[in-house]
């Protein structure tokens, strides 16, 4: 199968399905952070390769409902924000017959679609939470594969849990390495793509 991740500079995706001996390429405008095929540059550019399957991680900052506070206080935000969706929807209707773009929760202001499903690194054999929405088109839900515990939470200074405690370490890492950690998928969760779409002819 020829497959093409979308917006991925990790190689986690891609790997997982060349792991199983498919033809996966990413794409970003990042380089690769891992040895393999990757087209550094706009994925618009490569969008009409023949691919059979599209796993796509557009950028959500201005989509995620954890960043709506923002849209009525930074200068330019909405702009941003239907670009954003444009990107978006550019790729879940890209002209491929399977496809997969992954987002945090969004807000109802982005106007998305419904997304098909909704699924937790917990339920693929990784302790740790980290709530993300797949938009489907020609795939069926992923299933669970290891259900585990959901990870350490954070307790904040008022003695209150604040989110996953991976998630809230991040903040000690550059403003540059943070976005990157929390935007990595779970190896478990890409192992179930590669796995479970992986076998679709």
């Amino acid at each position: 199968m020829k497959v093409l991740v979308a917006c991925e500079f990790s190689g986690i995706v891609r790997d997982a399905f060349i792991k199983l001996g498919h033809d996966a390429m990413s794409c970003d405008l990042l380089p690769t952070e891992r040895l393999g095929p990757h087209y550094q540059g706009d994925v618009r550019d490569v969008l009409g390769g023949g691919w059979d399957l599209m796993i796509a991680h557009p950028p959500c900052t201005y989509l995620a409902s954890s960043g709506v506070q923002h849209l009525h206080k930074q200068p330019g935000r909405w702009q941003k924000m239907k670009d954003a969706r444009d990107f978006f929807m550019l790729l879940y209707n890209a002209p491929i017959v399977r496809v997969c773009v992954e987002n945090p929760l969004p807000h109802r202001y982005a106007e998305l679609p419904a997304y098909s499903q909704i699924v937790q690194p917990y339920h693929f054999g990784d302790e740790a939470s980290k709530r993300t929405c797949l938009w489907l088109r020609g795939l069926a839900p992923l299933f669970a594969t290891n259900i585990v515990g959901k990870g350490e939470r954070y307790i904040g200074k008022d003695g209150k849990p604040n989110g996953a405690m991976w998630y809230q370490m991040a903040i000690c890492a550059t403003k540059t390495e943070r976005w990157k950690i929390r935007s990595r998928t779970f190896q478990g969760i890409a192992d179930a793509m590669a796995m479970q779409w992986g076998g679709v002819v």
